[in-house]
């Protein structure tokens, strides 16, 4: 492990007496459908925050920069690698994108979950970083569903849906790296998969130690 991530490990690792948040690792192809998954989970379940991510790319019809992403040009977003600022980035279909190290290791200090909206590059570079998170990959039920869905944004030209669609494929068979696999077919019902995971997650035992503990003190004998 390099040292920049040894660093960053030691700066997140969750601590016995302060449990830290979880990052969930969310990708899948683009178009897939993880943006609006997300959304309808972080709309109801509590305690959960979203990593804003930063990016090259132009903003599509009605986003708003630091909602759905940061918006700055190339020229930025290489300093900000010089800088040190991403835990993770990639050149995805021709743009940068790039999670901000900042913001990770405020809100898990902070005991927050946060939620990384990635592709498969930045889901494979955070697991390299060995940190506590959850990797969900969302699937889309075929190239044929994803062509629409893609047609339907009406966010890109033809030579950028062709790549999108030709990349898929190849994106697909990345699942394997996940620790879970949502097929996206029908959204309420997995919307409600990745809250259950999330769930779920939450209620493992190493990380609810500290609370643990605290209960299990309460039974001794005074």
């Amino acid at each position: 492990m390099s040292s920049k991530a040894t660093d960053l490990q030691s700066e997140t690792q969750r601590a016995q007496t302060s449990p830290q948040g979880v990052l969930y690792v969310v990708s899948a192809p683009s178009g897939g459908g993880k943006g609006t998954l997300i959304r309808r989970v972080l709309a109801v379940v509590p305690d959960l925050s979203y990593s804003v991510s930063y990016t090259t790319r132009a903003p599509r019809n009605g986003e708003v920069d630091g909602r759905e992403y940061f918006f700055v040009n190339r020229q930025r977003f290489e300093e900000m690698i010089g800088e040190g600022a991403f835990l993770e980035w990639a050149n995805v279909h021709g743009n940068l994108y790039g999670t901000a190290k900042s913001q990770v290791i405020a809100e898990t200090k902070a005991g927050v979950d946060l939620v990384l909206e990635v592709d498969v590059q930045g889901a494979e570079s955070v697991r390299k970083l060995g940190l506590d998170s959850v990797s969900i990959f969302i699937l889309p039920p075929s190239l044929e569903t994803l062509r629409q869905r893609l047609i339907a944004r009406g966010a890109d030209s033809p030579e950028e849906l062709a790549v999108r669609l030709s990349n898929a494929p190849v994106e697909v068979e990345q699942y394997e790296a996940f620790d879970y696999v949502i097929f996206n077919d029908e959204i309420d019902r997995a919307s409600a998969q990745l809250a259950s995971i999330i769930s779920a997650e939450r209620a493992r035992r190493a990380r609810q130690e500290v609370l643990v503990r605290e209960v299990i003190d309460k039974f001794k004998p005074s």
